[in-house]
């Protein structure tokens, strides 16, 4: 059902420019119509039997619905092409009109906290009745449908803001399952556990509407890719057997479809610029078309045919290595003047490593006075984050 309906709106609107906005819009309205519908039931058996949970469930409900309404608003604005003001695209607004989700459904969940525990304190009897049981049935059902909808448009246009929506679906199943319980315990047994079951539902709201506004503060503030892309973007590059190397990969996440990329890229330092042009072209379209990531290389010289250079070099590379493979050299330049030679080169360390800068130093110095012969190391360390 989910997938033919799905197949329905990909076929009226996959094909226009931006399938993302209408998948993403049409998200929106489902999401507001089938809550609005939630809302509306569970307020009513909530008035009629004077239970605080099936009321807070409602309040949650309707965050959902507000929820609803945001996305619609966030994925329209996201849509929109770049523009003089914005030349990276308008994708992180849904970053932001999520993060306004998250800090509505947090103050929901404290106001019902508040009041659920007025209702501890004063427990109050609540009228059972089997419309109160269907309702709620009904109301689980809705919500996995739901979720289901939201999860499957989730993984047709990569959106976090919906797979958080998909999530929260799924999580409203099981606090409608424990109002569900306390009614049906209080009607057969009389136990009122209604303040408590109420109570529950407001801690879980709060700790889902924080948990989801810390996820969007992260992507705000730019969040470290996904390994697999890192990976990807890494084996495309060591694939280019021209080059001689490459570092200092940067990415910057401007929205889910918005990826650009800058990278330091090795080359021979006897090749022509019209040769190194035309190899950085093909590395910046081969990241586009199989990416869809915008690519800015930088070209580093390297001298590859003076003896000397070449064995320091190598012995470099040598001594880094037995220190630990992960470490790695670039930028590597020996000069000589005046009888004083210079090791210059950058060092790539892992955050957090188990050795500091000078220990790191304090070997490869040395060695490489063992290996090379006295020389002076001008090192600049890089902290690399993308290891």
């Amino acid at each position: 059902m989910i997938k033919g309906m799905l197949d329905k709106v990909e076929k009226k609107y996959g094909g226009g420019k931006d399938p993302r906005t209408s998948f993403g819009i049409f998200a929106g309205v489902m999401g507001l119509v089938s809550n609005l519908l939630l809302v509306i039931g569970k307020f009513s058996i909530g008035f009629l039997s004077g239970s605080v949970s099936i009321m807070a469930d409602a309040i949650n409900n309707l965050s959902d619905t507000i929820s609803s309404v945001l996305t619609l608003v966030g994925f329209y604005i996201a849509g929109k092409p770049a523009d003089r003001e914005h030349p990276y695209g308008h994708e992180r607004f849904e970053y932001i009109s999520g993060m306004f989700v998250s800090l509505m459904i947090t103050f929901v969940g404290f106001q019902f906290l508040l009041t659920s525990i007025d209702r501890i304190r004063q427990p109050q009897s609540i009228s059972f009745s089997w419309v109160t049981l269907i309702v709620l049935l009904l109301s689980v059902f809705l919500k996995i449908w739901q979720g289901g909808v939201y999860r499957d448009i989730a993984k047709k246009i990569d959106s976090d803001t919906l797979v958080a929506a998909s999530k929260d679906s799924l999580n409203d199943v099981y606090t409608t399952i424990a109002v569900l319980v306390s009614t049906a315990i209080e009607g057969i047994t009389g136990l009122r556990l209604d303040g408590y079951i109420g109570g529950a539902i407001a801690v879980y709201i709060i700790y889902s509407g924080i948990q989801l506004l810390w996820g969007f503060i992260n992507e705000l503030m730019g969040i470290r890719p996904d390994q697999e892309e890192i990976d990807k973007m890494k084996e495309f590059l060591s694939s280019f057997d021209e080059i001689v190397g490459y570092h200092d990969l940067l990415i910057h996440q401007y929205g889910p479809n918005k990826i650009f990329a800058s990278v330091h890229i090795e080359v021979d330092d006897r090749w022509d610029l019209n040769k190194a042009h035309q190899v950085i072209d093909q590395i910046e379209e081969v990241f586009k078309n199989r990416l869809g990531v915008e690519l800015v290389c930088h070209v580093d010289p390297v001298n590859l045919h003076d003896e000397q250079q070449q064995f320091v070099y190598l012995q470099l590379k040598k001594i880094i290595t037995a220190i630990d493979p992960i470490l790695k050299a670039h930028d590597i330049r020996f000069v000589s003047h005046n009888e004083e030679n210079v090791l210059y080169f950058d060092l790539v360390v892992p955050s957090k490593y188990k050795m500091t800068d000078e220990d790191i130093l304090k070997v490869i110095q040395e060695n490489i006075n063992k290996s090379v012969g006295s020389c002076l190391l001008n090192v600049t360390f890089d902290h690399n984050y993308l290891l």
